[in-house]
């Protein structure tokens, strides 16, 4: 039984888990994380494919079934433990698989792009919400600090939707399936990256103030700097590209080091 504390929601659809498996392009080579395996359906079919899937489980009771759902399957490792916690460079190579509970969602494709120099690509089935999110352009309502975070380091795509009836318990949200390449340098390169990141935060910290207005505490001159990087300082942070923001912060970076 799905246990609600854990976000726990199961999909047993053959024809959905086929499509995810599709859309991972998993080779015979690929070794395969999956978060959160639940009744094992997803890692059984995994495991037909690739040449290791490390399945990590933080229900005990599912971890006692699966084991047994999953015995005599040698390529299948089963781990019990959080997988925010797990020590993912251990791996070499890996590709992501999973179905995240809504919950941990950020927090996972975080602790994921941490380890990036073993990792591929990620293949999630996360809320519809969020991976519209992910996605969005600039000068959309979903584009944001979410948007940026991931693609500094990933090329993301929904490849389909999931209705929330596929799933058991029914969610009360559809479902997305999203697709992240990761990079193997950042879509911009700038000195200073926790500058950039302070700086994109703080355009979206009050996303109705114009630049010029949001980015104050950062420098009492900003409208100047804004101006002569040729941005101007009466828009808003979400009409800014990532581009946009790479220019911005690597002129407040030469400002700061004079």
């Amino acid at each position: 039984m799905a246990k609600k504390s854990l976000g726990q929601n199961f999909l047993f659809d053959p024809a959905i888990l086929g499509r995810i498996i599709e859309a991972a392009s998993i080779g015979p080579d690929d070794t395969i994380v999956e978060i959160g395996p639940g009744p094992g359906r997803l890692t059984t079919l995994l495991s037909k494919v690739a040449k290791k899937v490390v399945a990590i489980e933080l229900d005990s009771d599912l971890y006692i079934k699966l084991q047994d759902e999953l015995a005599g399957r040698e390529n299948v490792e089963l781990v019990l433990g959080n997988a925010l916690k797990y020590r993912y460079d251990d791996l070499g190579s890996f590709k992501v698989v999973a179905n995240i509970p809504y919950y941990i969602t950020t927090p996972i494709i975080f602790s994921l792009i941490a380890a990036r120099d073993n990792l591929v690509s990620m293949t999630l089935t996360i809320q519809k919400e969020v991976a519209q999110r992910i996605v969005a352009n600039p000068g959309t309502k979903d584009y944001g600090v979410l948007s940026l975070a991931v693609q500094y380091h990933a090329d993301p795509e929904i490849k389909f939707i999931i209705p929330a009836g596929a799933f058991r318990p029914v969610p009360k949200v559809d479902s997305a399936v999203i697709h992240m390449h990761i990079r193997k340098t950042p879509k911009v390169i700038v000195a200073d990256e926790a500058l950039l990141f302070k700086i994109i935060r703080a355009g979206f910290s009050q996303r109705r103030k114009t630049l010029s207005n949001a980015l104050k505490p950062l420098m009492p001159d900003i409208k100047d700097v804004l101006i002569d990087t040729g941005i101007d300082p009466g828009r808003r942070g979400e009409t800014l590209s990532m581009d946009e923001f790479a220019i911005l912060a690597a002129h407040i970076h030469r400002i700061n080091e004079k």
